[in-house]
């Protein structure tokens, strides 16, 4: 299966993408800290459903797909603390929170799927 072509994966680049785009509205003391740990958690739920893909069993794929998963929330959560902190305002954190559930709903499904092949 050709990873770069699910919807998922396409959605989670999205993702990436707008969190980028808002940590750079970060303050700079936070480089190391919030901005670093949302970067990596961003970065591995379309890193992780590419490495999911890769594998040769449904088993190794759901596994990679959990991992995924998981990512999301974190992201999910230092967004709401960004939010607290006011390094992003509502209209960003709605955006964002918007693709997040889309991610988790194509995600889920995905996961879904694979359960079945079992």
């Amino acid at each position: 299966m050709e990873y770069s072509k699910l919807e998922v994966w396409m959605e989670a680049r999205k993702l990436v993408n707008l969190l980028y785009d808002s940590s750079k509205l970060f303050p700079k003391e936070e480089l190391f800290g919030l901005t670093n740990q949302m970067r990596r958690a961003a970065v591995s739920i379309p890193s992780n459903i590419a490495e999911g893909c890769g594998r040769q069993t449904s088993k190794d794929t759901i596994h990679f797909l959990h991992i995924s998963r998981g990512s999301l929330y974190e992201l999910e959560t230092q967004f709401y603390l960004a939010l607290d902190q006011k390094y992003i305002d509502e209209s960003i954190f709605n955006i964002v929170l918007a693709q997040i559930q889309t991610c988790k709903k194509l995600l889920n499904g995905f996961i879904n799927y694979y359960k079945k092949l079992m």
